[in-house]
C-alpha cells in the first residue's frame, strides 16, 4: 500500500504542512518533530510522488541533455560534467542522442520538454534554433555547447575559439616542416566544422601557403567519414604530407586509409586533430591533438542552469570561451623534425 503524506502525519498527530516542511527541507518545524518525521518516514518508507510534485510546480528535479553520442570521449566527458553538477544540486539528468539526425534532435527537443524538465544543455546538430523557442517562452533556460545555433537572439553557450585551436595546430604543423597541409572536417550547417576550416586556412594564408581546394574534405563528424575522404586525397597525383581532422573519429579514419595504402603516419603523412585522447596507449602513433576542457564545459554549463532557474529574472547571458590545449605526440612528427633545427 502506497504510504501517503496524510498517513504520516496522522501517525506522529501533526499537520501535512509540517510533514512537507520537513521533506522539503524547509526552516520552522523544531528539531525534536523533524526528528520524529525522519524516522517516521523511514519506518513507513514514504517516497514521495515526483510525478505528482512535477504537475504542481510544472517542473522536475531534472535537466535535458542532448549530445549526438557517446562513442566520442569529447561528449562523454561532458556528461560526465553536468551529471557531477546536477547530481549534487539534487538534479537528475535525463540523457538523449541524437546521432547528429535533426529530426531526431526535435522528437527529444519535444520528449524533454514534456518531461517539464528544469534546464537543457544542448550540442545542436545544425545551426536552427527553431526547437528551443518554446523553452525561451517558457523560461525554461538552455545552454549550447560544441555547436551554437546562428539566430540574432541572445543564448547562453560554454564552448572553446575554435578558430584559434585550428589555427594553432595547422601553425603547429607549418612550423615543424610541412606546406602540403588538408583539412577533414564535418559539415559546415554546424558551427564548429566551419570555425575549424576557418583556423585552417587562416594559418596557411598568414605563412603565405596557397589553399588547395582539393584538399579539404567535408563529410561528418564519424569515423567512416574520415576513412573515405581520405582515400579520396590518396587517389590524388599529389598527396598531402599532412592532415587536419577536426575531431578525433575522422583522425581514426584517416589513419585506417592511410595504413591501409602502405604509408607510414608520420614518416609519409602527418595527422593531427581534435580530442585525441588514448589514457592506456592503445593507438599508435599517439595523435597530436587539440584537447578541449570537455568536463569543465558540461560542469559550467550546468552551473549555468542552475543559476536561471533560481534567478527567473536574469536578463544576463553567458557566452563562456575556454581555452584549449594543444599536446603534442608521435603523430605529426615534431621530435624528429625538431631535432633538425
Amino acid at each position: 500500500m502506497t504510504v501517503k503524506l496524510k498517513d504520516i502525519a496522522k501517525h506522529l498527530n501533526v499537520s501535512v504542512s509540517t510533514v512537507s516542511r520537513v521533506i522539503n527541507n524547509r526552516d520552522r518545524v523544531d528539531e525534536k518533530t523533524r526528528k520524529r518525521i525522519l524516522e517516521a518516514l523511514e519506518e513507513f518508507q514514504y517516497r514521495p510522488n515526483e510525478v505528482a510534485r512535477s504537475l504542481k510546480s510544472k517542473t522536475t528535479k531534472a535537466i535535458g541533455l542532448i549530445v549526438p553520442g557517446i562513442s566520442n570521449y569529447f561528449f562523454a566527458t561532458v556528461i560526465k560534467g553536468v551529471e557531477a553538477i546536477a547530481r549534487q544540486h539534487g538534479y537528475h539528468l535525463i540523457l538523449c542522442m541524437s546521432d547528429e539526425d535533426k529530426e531526431r534532435e526535435g522528437e527529444y527537443t519535444d520528449f524533454l520538454l514534456q518531461r517539464q524538465i528544469s534546464g537543457l544543455v544542448v550540442a545542436i546538430v545544425g545551426r536552427e534554433a527553431g526547437f528551443f523557442q518554446k523553452y525561451k517562452n517558457l523560461g525554461i533556460p538552455v545552454v549550447f555547447i560544441d555547436n551554437l545555433p546562428d539566430i540574432d537572439d541572445n543564448f547562453d553557450y560554454v564552448v572553446i575559439d575554435n578558430v584559434k585551436a585550428s589555427r594553432e595546430l595547422t601553425n603547429h604543423l607549418i612550423h615543424i616542416g610541412h606546406q602540403k597541409i588538408a583539412m577533414i572536417t564535418g559539415s559546415l550547417h554546424e558551427s564548429v566544422s566551419d570555425e575549424r576550416l576557418e583556423g585552417w586556412k587562416k594559418a596557411l594564408t598568414e605563412n603565405g601557403i596557397p589553399i588547395n581546394k582539393k584538399w579539404v574534405g567535408i563529410g561528418d563528424f564519424k569515423q567512416e567519414s574520415g576513412y573515405r575522404i581520405m582515400q579520396g586525397f590518396l587517389q590524388q597525383a599529389e598527396l598531402p604530407t599532412a592532415i587536419v581532422a577536426a575531431n578525433n573519429l575522422l583522425a581514426y579514419g584517416a589513419m585506417q586509409a592511410i595504413m591501409e595504402a602502405g604509408l607510414r603516419i608520420p614518416e609519409d603523412i602527418a595527422v593531427v586533430c581534435f580530442d585525441a585522447i588514448d589514457f592506456i596507449g592503445l593507438i599508435k602513433p599517439q595523435l597530436t591533438s587539440v584537447i578541449q576542457p570537455a568536463e569543465d564545459i558540461g560542469t559550467i554549463a550546468g552551473e549555468i542552469i542552475l543559476r536561471k532557474m533560481n534567478q527567473t529574472k536574469m536578463k544576463v547571458f553567458e557566452r563562456i570561451m575556454l581555452e584549449p590545449q594543444l599536446e603534442i605526440k608521435e603523430s605529426c612528427g615534431y621530435s624528429k623534425q625538431a631535432d633538425k633545427k
